[in-house]
């Protein structure tokens, strides 16, 4: 499967985007979807995850309460609603697929400033 992420921008504290991952491929719904990012000099940090069969997600931290993972497999799409947005979160943020264990598909990342 191939992964194309977009949806980033420059928003200020206290906003919202929603990012989306298109991906390409028939075996999409096979995959447990995450999204990570990274910001130069640091190393990448796992945002938040839903499951392939039953559609359970599970987030990082530092998201949790605030970002919203969700796919629609007829759309062959990934979503990541992001509410509340801060500085901090401010990073390249990357869309990946995973059948097992690692994740081995990923897509070319899309850039989320936060503005104080």
């Amino acid at each position: 499967v191939q992964l194309q992420a977009s949806g980033g921008g420059l928003v200020q504290a206290g906003g919202s985007l929603r990012l989306s991952c298109a991906a390409s491929g028939r075996t999409f719904s096979s995959y447990d979807m995450g999204w990570f990012r990274q910001t130069p000099g640091k190393a990448r940090e796992f945002v938040a995850v839903i499951n392939w069969s039953d559609g359970s997600t599970y987030y990082g931290d530092s998201v949790k309460g605030r970002f919203t993972i969700s796919r629609d497999n007829a759309k062959n799409t990934v979503y990541l609603q992001m509410n509340n947005l801060k500085p901090e979160d401010t990073a390249v943020y990357y869309c990946a697929g995973r059948v097992g264990y690692e994740y081995d598909q990923w897509g070319q990342g899309t850039q989320v400033t936060v503005s104080s």
